[in-house]
């Protein structure tokens, strides 16, 4: 086997496929690359028995065959080379590796070994906007729980229905959803898939630009292709729950908060509340200012108030203040949150409106 490919290929291809090698594994084949070159294009595969990931390249392949090499040295190799033609040339279970006056010669593993990449038939598929896809994605999948026992809890619940896109998560004590209008001539009818968490930002993570990703499943399998890249993993079987009814029919207080201001607020407060993550939320809507205070365990204390735009009850509420940064960190750069309570007992829903449409319930904490 002899082939020629770019170093800059070389390395994109390698960072890709780097996802889907095992961590920790008793088969050292599952820690390697597997490389076949054959008419013009070589494709890369790894697999830790979970997800597979495929990625192909142009190439200038002078004799086919395949090879599989320990994916993380080859990948730390490449990064070190001048961006130059590099030349592979493969014989009797070693490698020569060759790039303008660099030299290395590596021992391969058994191609026979490597795991089959999974066959599949789509049974619902949906094309995407790459960009928009993975902005949801980042809103909402730090939400979903980390409980092996509740596995539909793990995932990242995504509909699509009449042109739009929503994803859910949540861990029990907080509920992240957000929704966009897309065009979607690609599907007919309505799509819903419950995929790891993990899952969906390593697919999204790697789609190296692209303009559009498809999402297909089967009944075992999700599957992602972007531009030259395929990624298949097992989906989460089971009904995930009626979140609808967790969202308050109405609400008795609304209290529209700036950003930046709130933020800042918050972050300072929070310094206090290092070692007691709880901070109370008074809102005096007959004045228009919220006041966030906090009391570490040795007693220090923290209070800062600003304006507000407040309508209805006014009142005392606390949240764990980490999950009220996980939902800022979400909102970004829009300026504008709004907080609806429908009673100082029950859980808090933060709502932000743009492009993407964002609701974030988190559930009160005693103090």
């Amino acid at each position: 086997m002899r082939f020629t490919v770019s170093q800059s290929s070389l390395a994109e291809a390698l960072a890709i496929v780097m996802k889907g090698i095992a961590g920790t594994s008793t088969l050292p084949i599952l820690s390697g690359v597997l490389i076949r070159a054959a008419e013009g294009v070589l494709e890369f595969q790894t697999s830790n028995l979970t997800i597979s990931i495929r990625h192909r390249v142009a190439a200038h392949v002078e004799e086919e065959g395949q090879i599989v090499l320990p994916c993380k040295m080859l990948s730390n190799i490449t990064k070190t080379l001048p961006d130059a033609p590099v030349t592979f040339a493969g014989e009797d279970r070693q490698v020569t590796l060759t790039c303008e006056k660099s030299s290395f010669r590596l021992n391969t593993l058994a191609a026979e070994d490597f795991p089959e990449f999974p066959a599949f038939a789509l049974e619902r598929s949906v094309e995407l906007p790459a960009d928009v896809l993975t902005d949801m994605v980042m809103r909402v999948y730090r939400v979903t729980s980390t409980d092996k026992n509740r596995p539909v809890l793990t995932g990242v619940y995504m509909t699509v229905e009449n042109n739009t896109i929503r994803l859910v998560a949540t861990d029990s004590y907080r509920l992240a959803v957000c929704d966009t209008q897309v065009e979607t001539s690609s599907l007919e009818g309505s799509f819903e898939l419950n995929v790891p968490s993990n899952v969906f930002y390593d697919a999204l993570s790697i789609t190296g630009g692209a303009g559009q990703v498809l999402v297909g499943s089967t009944d075992t399998q999700v599957v992602f292709q972007a531009g030259n890249t395929t990624y298949v993993a097992r989906r989460i079987e089971g009904t995930y729950p009626n979140y609808k009814q967790l969202i308050p029919p109405a609400c008795a207080t609304t209290v529209k908060l700036d950003v930046d201001t709130f933020s800042a607020a918050l972050k300072r407060v929070a310094v206090i509340a290092q070692n007691n993550s709880a901070v109370r939320f008074e809102i005096d809507a007959e004045a228009g200012t919220m006041s966030l205070s906090a009391i570490s365990s040795d007693q220090d204390a923290a209070q800062e108030t600003f304006d507000v735009e407040a309508e209805g009850a006014s009142g005392t509420i606390a949240f764990n203040y980490h999950y009220i940064f996980g939902c800022l960190n979400a909102v970004g750069h829009q300026q504008e949150l709004t907080l609806e309570l429908q009673s100082y007992q029950q859980a808090g829903v933060f709502k932000s409106y743009g492009k993407i449409n964002y609701l974030y319930l988190v559930m009160p904490v005693r103090v």
